[in-house]
């Protein structure tokens, strides 16, 4: 991801932020509701056993009441267990609404992933995305289920007990909240620190995580080329990174909590002392000051977990950030409002209308005025040096891009007009860089599609991958490994090509198709192309010439301009552009053959 998004600006507590995360707690009200329920509960019980324990030394012990003695201590152990049953079932709802959120937020963003354009992801290193999908929304996860819903009890607590203590004595209550202000200095400045401590976390872990990813899928030509130790050093220089962020953290944790618990100390000393003169002096009970005690235990022990739950905050605010960012991001090819519908039946005619188009605003035009018609049951080939403007005519066409100006139409309706889904499953597509999904060869064909086994079949034979998928063991339920490395490149392009030709397109897009294939396996996929491309518009991208000898239109495309167009012989005859590239591939073949 790019350096905007992976280093949010710096925000201290931003209400739209939160108010933006509580929306998902919406569909989970009840839940919510009685999450709360139990906490105040629990926070009403946590009350009971400072009364219990004064009623105890100031009545019952001195009364030698051994019946009173045994019914508080009845009482005492009936608030412990109602007390351990609320706190039970508020971690058990807690916990179950933390997963839901998440679930719901993890959808969110991988379906928002989906609806981005590649522009997208040519510019945001995938670590860092997945790092957004899994690390930063298991952040968000332990705010909602640890954090934000047992706030509102820690407050609830605090402040029952502040008039609890108000109401025993306030000359006492006001000795144990004299240490307040040096509470909230600390937290303030923990605070502070904590925030930038997980920022720093966040950030480094994602690099982390995209180093990881290149480096994994690249071990080929990490090894290849004996980059072992550089990779080595550079993932130790950013797993150092990584540790010292953690350890910033840790040394902020190693002061904070100490500071706490040295405070709570100094505010029983002072309860101690003070308490301790008016026990001796006769104006207070053992009784009231034992209860004192434990009140200012739990009085501190609240304010000690909103200090932790600040932490938890922190590192939510900072994760929610880059989530929200990625979420906010614009879908820059944006499905149409009403989509129109295209006349039938489809005849798949495609038509460039004077298109202009670059990657960025300020950058060089990638193509310029370029028009063409591709009319059904014929076929345009586009030839050209590389960087000419092919592909980019194809990733148009495909929507993955919009162009700047002018518009491509099929069967005269703009496909800005057309969703994406009508769109493409009017394409039979075929690229030169192929992929395959972890899988058996028949999902890998079908894709989920309403197509049977038979089609798929038929599909993969029409194109000679019978061939090779007959030698696996399991045929078509034959799992492939990772991008199906198993397969070599010629036999991955034979099924990236029964996948297209299965969905029987109106319009078949071949995108330097045949570039891995041998000789034979061509010749088959040749002479299937020539039955299936009748009734259908084809667009071939080839750099082997050789290939598209009989293509009806040959386009000739330099820096994005359509300089040349015509049939094979018609541009031979020309001696321009055309004619260039074909005698220099024409003299690198005999170049190799005498080789």
């Amino acid at each position: 991801m790019n350096g905007s998004a992976d280093e949010a600006p710096e925000r201290g507590y931003d209400p739209a932020l939160l108010r933006r995360l509580l929306r998902y707690l919406r569909p989970y009200a009840w839940p919510v509701a009685g999450a709360i329920m139990l906490l105040l509960l629990s926070a009403g019980l946590a009350l009971v056993g400072p009364e219990l324990t004064r009623r105890v030394i100031d009545r019952a012990i001195p009364a030698h009441d051994i019946g009173l003695l045994a019914t508080l201590a009845g009482f005492y152990l009936a608030a412990l267990v109602l007390e351990f049953l609320a706190d039970y079932g508020q971690a058990l709802i807690t916990t179950l609404i933390g997963q839901r959120v998440m679930y719901d937020l993890r959808l969110a963003v991988f379906t928002h992933l989906q609806r981005l354009s590649i522009a997208y992801y040519d510019t945001h290193p995938v670590g860092r995305l997945m790092t957004r999908v899994t690390s930063d929304i298991e952040t968000l996860n332990e705010l909602f289920s640890a954090g934000l819903v047992t706030i509102f009890g820690d407050l609830f607590t605090l402040a029952a007990i502040m008039a609890l203590m108000l109401a025993t004595d306030w000359r006492l209550a006001l000795v144990a909240f004299a240490v307040i202000p040096l509470v909230w200095l600390t937290a303030t400045v923990f605070r502070r620190q904590v925030r930038q401590a997980f920022r720093d976390i966040r950030t480094r872990l994602a690099r982390l995580n995209s180093f990881l990813q290149e480096h994994l899928s690249g071990m080929r030509l990490v090894q290849l080329f004996h980059r072992e130790a550089a990779s080595a050093g550079r993932f130790d220089e950013l797993n150092r990174d990584h540790l010292g962020a953690h350890l910033r953290s840790i040394t902020v944790y190693a002061v904070f909590f100490p500071v706490i618990e040295v405070l709570t100390a100094v505010a029983l000393a002072l309860l101690l002392w003070y308490g301790g003169l008016r026990a001796i002096g006769g104006t207070l009970t053992v009784g009231v000051l034992a209860a004192f005690i434990q009140l200012t235990r739990r009085f501190f022990q609240p304010l000690q977990d909103l200090s932790e739950k600040v932490n938890l905050f922190q590192s939510a605010m900072a994760s929610s950030e880059r989530v929200f960012l990625l979420l906010d991001e614009p879908v820059e090819v944006a499905e149409p409002v009403r989509p129109a519908s295209l006349p039938r039946p489809v005849r798949g005619e495609v038509r460039f209308e004077s298109v202009w188009f670059r990657y960025s605003p300020e950058g060089p035009w990638v193509l310029q005025d370029v028009s063409f018609t591709a009319a059904p049951g014929r076929t345009v080939a586009l030839v050209g040096h590389t960087g000419a403007g092919k592909t980019t005519i194809i990733s148009l066409l495909l929507r993955f891009y919009d162009p700047e100006r002018g518009r491509i139409t099929i069967d005269g309706v703009d496909i800005r007009q057309l969703s994406t889904a009508t769109l493409r499953g009017l394409i039979g597509f075929v690229q030169q860089d192929l992929f395959l999904f972890s899988g058996d060869i028949l999902h890998n064909v079908v894709l989920d599609a309403p197509i049977g086994e038979t089609e798929a079949a038929l599909a993969a034979r029409r194109v000679g991958a019978d061939r090779f998928i007959a030698r696996l063991p399991e045929g078509y339920h034959h799992r492939l490994g990772e991008r199906g490395r198993s397969l070599s490149v010629g036999e991955r392009q034979l099924l990236s090509f029964a996948r297209a030709l299965a969905r029987d397109p109106r319009i078949l897009v071949l995108d330097e198709a045949t570039s891995s294939v041998d000789a034979e396996a061509e010749a088959q996929i040749q002479t299937a192309l020539a039955e299936l491309m009748a009734g259908r518009t084809s667009i071939v991208v080839a750099h082997r010439l050789s290939t598209i000898l009989h293509a009806d239109e040959i386009l000739v495309l330099h820096h994005g301009e359509v300089r040349e167009r015509g049939s094979h012989r018609d541009l031979l005859a020309q001696r321009g552009l055309y004619e260039r590239l074909y005698q220099l591939q024409l003299h690198g073949e005999e170049g190799r053959r005498t080789a």
